[in-house]
């Protein structure tokens, strides 16, 4: 129960783009900040972009800012992640969430619901 999976992983080359989308079932998350976090193997679960609940504020990990950018749609239960200008250090599993509060946290304890992750892959 939370968000569905994020959807919209592959493949692509270093300098390609990708868009991932999460919808939420069986719960509305229009109130819930949602964020999007990725996991490398052998690495910790790390913030990528996160967005409140009506999407007016948005932030970014510094890696990303300027290539990828998040949205919502709240009548469609949806957030989105278009990633742009991608590079090998990119490739990881996406996760999107949503947070516990209206707000969108950089860290993944202030998230209750999560999605299976979604396999992105850069190749240089």
């Amino acid at each position: 129960d939370g968000p569905a999976a994020g959807v919209g992983g592959g493949s692509v080359q270093a300098g390609g783009s990708l868009s991932l989308s999460c919808r939420a079932s069986g719960r509305t998350v229009s109130n819930n900040g949602m964020g999007w976090f990725r996991q490398a193997p052998g690495k910790e679960r790390e913030f990528v972009a996160g967005i409140n609940w009506r999407g007016g504020s948005t932030y970014y990990t510094d890696s990303v800012k300027g290539r990828f950018t998040i949205s919502r749609d709240n009548a469609k239960n949806t957030a989105y992640l278009q990633m742009n200008s991608l590079k090998p250090e990119d490739t990881s599993v996406y996760y999107c969430a949503a947070a516990l509060s209206s707000m969108a946290p950089v860290s993944p304890s202030g998230y209750r619901y999560w999605g299976k992750g979604t396999q992105v892959t850069v190749s240089s």
